[in-house]
């Protein structure tokens, strides 16, 4: 037991240096975003647990701008890929020129090869585009032709739907929706935050980011993110919550059977532990509580559950599943 309280208290003091970025960037993003904590504080826990965002969110709520703005800031390269329905995947991860002069086919890479990766209206595109995408996010590499190239670390997609146009759209199915780590959910700005939008981005220019971290600098984070001390009660914590999607029963929650079909895949424990590492070092601490974990559950579950007819008909929503989930399960 004494090891392991010294063992935490190493990794305590390693977060406090290491973590002195977080501020620094948070407050550089802070110059041109107002207000969209929850946003900015949710891409950083997709960048330190090496995952990516789905975000859904109306025209407007500067979700573009927070990304951009994030990657300025980290002094990474960002691209933005703006998703139609005439999109092809080789728009997305390049294609094979013809050379004359050589009689050679060279790969000419798209813009997924980039550290910051905006899909704007993903679900706006075919099919087949979006699985390439998807692909790459999976394995972090792309093939043209014969040449496979892996993606440049710190790689992170942030794709985004628009909840009120359906028309013309193609949504993703949840087997391809599981593979982000978060799905969030953003929402208008307060009235004094507006306020402030629009004075500032009435000015002139534009305000943007300046460089203040680099990226060895993240990378070292998101390896001590993996060395964080996660209880073995709160492991058991996440794969209570995450079984108690599939097995409500079981769970003393049998009045949650008819409303779930498909309950959360493995990949949502794997996230919740990863995803509450992060946060945990975001808020400068070297172990998880159970607040992290509860905190993060809503955007780690909420597209990984598929509600019955019963439960539509009814007008719920898996935010309502998670939440009496929440409410069911013993805390430890």
């Amino acid at each position: 037991m004494a090891e392991l309280k010294d063992d935490i208290r190493r990794i305590h003091e390693e977060i406090e240096r290491e973590s002195l970025f977080v501020q620094a960037l948070t407050a550089e993003i802070g110059k041109v975003i107002v207000g969209q904590k929850y946003l900015v504080e949710r891409l950083l826990v997709g960048l330190l647990a090496n995952g990516h965002i789905l975000i859904e969110g109306v025209p407007g709520l500067a979700k573009t701008y927070a990304v951009k703005s994030l990657a300025g800031a980290i002094s990474a390269r960002f691209q933005r890929i703006q998703f139609t329905p005439d999109l092809l995947p080789a728009d997305i991860i390049g294609t094979q020129i013809y050379n004359q002069r050589t009689g050679e086919f060279t790969a000419r890479k798209g813009p997924v090869f980039a550290n910051f990766v905006l899909a704007d209206e993903i679900n706006r595109a075919p099919p087949k585009v979006q699985s390439a995408l998807l692909e790459a996010m999976q394995e972090r590499q792309v093939t043209i032709g014969e040449q496979t190239f892996r993606l440049d670390e710190p790689f992170l997609v942030l794709a985004t739907q628009n909840p009120i146009e359906q028309e013309g759209t193609y949504p993703l199915p949840e087997a391809q929706a599981d593979r982000f780590l978060l799905k969030l959910k953003v929402g208008y700005p307060t009235k004094e935050e507006e306020k402030q939008i629009v004075e500032r981005m009435t000015k002139g220019a534009e305000p943007k980011t300046e460089p203040v971290v680099d990226i060895p600098t993240i990378l070292r984070a998101r390896e001590l993110c993996t060395k964080i001390y996660v209880d073995e009660k709160l492991k058991d914590y996440i794969l209570n919550l995450v079984f108690a999607t599939r097995f409500p029963k079981e769970h003393n929650l049998a009045d949650l059977a008819p409303l779930v079909r498909y309950g959360a895949s493995p990949r949502a424990s794997i996230y919740l532990l990863s995803s509450a590492r992060a946060l945990a070092f975001l808020k400068r601490r070297g172990f998880v509580i159970p607040e992290d974990i509860k905190e993060l559950a809503y955007d780690v579950l909420r597209h990984r559950i598929i509600l019955t007819y019963e439960a539509e008909a009814e007008e719920l929503t898996t935010d309502d599943i998670i939440r009496r989930v929440l409410e069911g399960v013993e805390v430890p």
